[in-house]
């Protein structure tokens, strides 16, 4: 007989995981503490590279799986690593392959796997603990679950629980986000991101286009092409100042695009964000119970894993889950290969933050005007 399951965080890992458990036949529900689906801004796009894909090909019915791609980025393109005026330093680039990397909204994605989920996720269902196999809640009222899956972010609820001592640790960096109307953007940089290094030590700014290949119609509220953008800061820097503002005071040395990007945007839409750096995980004690993404895994943005990592768990849970046997054995197996490549992800994205903002006087110096100086300029000098 399959187990019951019971899942804390309606978000990308929690949904798509119930997916591929009820397609298995797996009595499988979603609580959430969010009052309705977006209570909260759901953050803009996310890169799915071939783990993700093929995470959303196990788990998903093939229209609604279709629907998701439909909307999104094709692959290929590159990225940019630029000085504060957006003369380049280096480029990666990425080859458009079918199962290559892809921009999806991540608000598009998640009401899709919302939509294919009717009576099985619950809102206004805060996790407070787990007693046993019981799940129980805010407000006195508790579930009984043969699993129990914390799928609730990086404020998990459940993690000192069922993975104690991996607690994130706070970078001492936060992002501001926002996104903005797409400019007449150069040619280099339809397809392709940026990553604009400061002048000022801990200083950046990150930007990227989101174009639908189908408008995402019913999905999200404005179903417009954007580019979505991030200025970097050190937490002593946040004010109680606007976000917009503060982000304005940020950029005020860079490129024009850069400053036009930050002006046009729409303060509703604008949020901070603390990077945190997830901790391995050293004792998981409840047998009956594991963590998906951030609640186990959060990482800093760069290098761009976090939604996907959350993807790839659910994927692979699920898919141990469905496949019989004991679901201790199933959830042990699990923990095994994500904390194994899970942690990769979390190291190169801390490391790659660390490089890019705390690089000293000779590092800063490479990348803010030795390498610009070898190439041409992409982006008209402003």
């Amino acid at each position: 007989m399959a187990p019951s399951i019971a899942v804390a965080g309606a978000g990308l890992s929690g949904l798509l995981l119930a997916h591929r458990l009820v397609r298995a036949g797996v009595d499988v529900h979603v609580y959430e503490r969010d009052e309705a689906p977006f209570t909260r801004p759901q953050g803009y796009r996310i890169t799915v590279d071939a783990d993700g894909l093929r995470a959303l090909r196990t788990a998903l019915p093939d229209e609604l799986r279709a629907q998701i791609l439909s909307t999104g980025g094709t692959p290929g393109g590159s990225f940019r690593f630029t000085n504060s005026r957006l003369r380049d330093a280096f480029t990666l680039t990425f080859k458009a392959e079918a199962d290559g990397g892809r921009q999806i909204d991540r608000q598009v994605l998640r009401s899709a796997l919302l939509n294919g989920l009717p009576e099985r996720v619950h809102f206004g269902r805060a996790v407070s603990h787990i007693d046993g196999h019981d799940v129980h809640f805010d407000d006195g009222s508790h579930v009984h679950a043969d699993v129990i899956v914390g799928a609730d972010g990086v404020g998990s609820a459940l993690r000192r629980q069922i993975a104690p001592g991996a607690e994130p640790r706070d970078s001492g960096m936060a992002g501001i986000y926002g996104r903005s109307p797409i400019p007449d953007l150069p040619d280099a940089l339809r397809k392709s991101g940026v990553l604009a290094i400061g002048d000022r030590p801990a200083s950046a700014f990150f930007f990227t286009s989101m174009r639908y290949a189908t408008p995402p119609v019913g999905l999200v509220p404005d179903p417009r092409d954007y580019v979505m953008w991030g200025v970097v800061v050190r937490r002593t820097e946040v004010t109680d100042a606007p976000l917009q503002q503060q982000a304005v005071d940020q950029v005020r040395d860079y490129h024009p695009l850069i400053r036009s990007l930050v002006a046009t945007a729409d303060p509703a839409a604008i949020v901070l964000a603390s990077f945190a750096v997830g901790c391995r995980p050293v004792r998981w004690p409840l047998p009956h119970a594991t963590l998906t993404g951030d609640a186990i895994h959060v990482m800093p943005p760069f290098g761009a894993h976090g939604g996907n990592t959350a993807l790839r768990d659910a994927g692979l849970l699920g898919d141990r889950l469905a496949g019989g046997g004991r679901p201790e054995a199933a959830i042990a197996a699990y923990q095994r290969d994500m904390v194994d490549y899970a942690f990769r992800d979390v190291d190169r994205a801390a490391a790659m933050m660390r490089r890019m903002t705390d690089s000293g006087a000779v590092g800063r110096f490479v990348l803010t005007r030795l390498l610009p100086s070898l190439h041409r300029h992409t982006v008209p000098a402003g």
